[in-house]
């Protein structure tokens, strides 16, 4: 899943695709270096950031996706009404960080259209999330708390082969903690679900190679850290560098397979 965030104050490319033109052009060089999909985003969710009106998520969501009509598009969202427009421009999935918790009517638009969603875990919100996340056991309360919302979401109407389940690597998370649930991933594997994990260029991986004080890591660190994750079970990659991430993973399949695949 390539990333591309129309929007100025994302931690990785905020302000890199200003234009709806520059989106498009980076979400169709994304699916030609091998993306299944491009997740489009119009509202910050790194630590810190503020809300932004649904009027401004669709001002800038929206153009982007006229211009990738047609191709494989996921979009990035929490409400209902963005979600709804970016369905009827050909959108297959929402990937929603609140996992269909802050706008009652998702579970809904997502039911009826029948694409997919991902849920994702966050202790409290964007701009509470990094202030001294605790739990007793970070991998048992995320695994609840997906079960939980998996629960939920079947009973709102929603598939449930069409649902994605994302630990929330970074989201109300310490360093440590994401270590935690990226080692024990197969107990979110467990639930039933196929996992997304979005890990790329995350600042935890900045601290483990020697980089404490970097907002952004590597993406050379994104790709070890993926290749963990698919070790264990993840199925889906939230990513910046497409093709380093697709040929990585491809190498790590076929060590799995034994074999070249045919």
């Amino acid at each position: 899943m390539g990333i591309v965030n129309v929007t100025p104050d994302s931690f990785s490319d905020g302000g890199s695709y200003a234009s709806p033109e520059a989106a498009a052009e980076a979400g169709r060089w994304m699916l030609a270096e091998g993306a299944s999909l491009v997740d489009v985003g119009g509202e910050s969710t790194r630590p810190g950031a503020e809300p932004v009106s649904e009027a401004e998520e669709l001002r800038r969501v929206v153009p982007a996706l006229e211009l990738l009509t047609g191709l494989p598009v996921s979009i990035d969202t929490s409400r209902a009404e963005v979600a709804r427009r970016a369905i009827a421009l050909g959108a297959t999935m929402v990937n929603d960080v609140t996992a269909l918790r802050r706008d009652t009517e998702l579970a809904g638009v997502v039911a009826d259209a029948g694409v997919d969603v991902c849920l994702m875990h966050m202790q409290g919100d964007p701009a509470t999330m990094q202030d001294g996340p605790r739990y007793d056991d970070v991998v048992d309360a995320v695994a609840s708390f997906l079960g939980e919302r998996l629960e939920v979401a079947v009973t709102e109407g929603i598939d449930e082969e069409r649902i994605w389940l994302d630990p929330g690597i970074g989201f109300g998370k310490t360093a440590d903690q994401n270590l935690e649930l990226l080692r024990r991933l197969e107990r979110i594997v467990a639930i039933g679900r196929p996992v997304l994990v979005g890990l790329s260029r995350k600042s935890t991986l900045a601290r483990v190679v020697g980089e404490p004080d970097a907002v952004v890591a590597s993406d050379v660190a994104s790709v070890g850290a993926a290749v963990a994750a698919f070790d264990r079970g993840a199925t889906m990659f939230r990513v910046h560098d497409v093709r380093a991430h697709v040929e990585a993973l491809a190498v790590a399949a076929a060590v799995e397979r034994g074999r070249v695949a045919r």
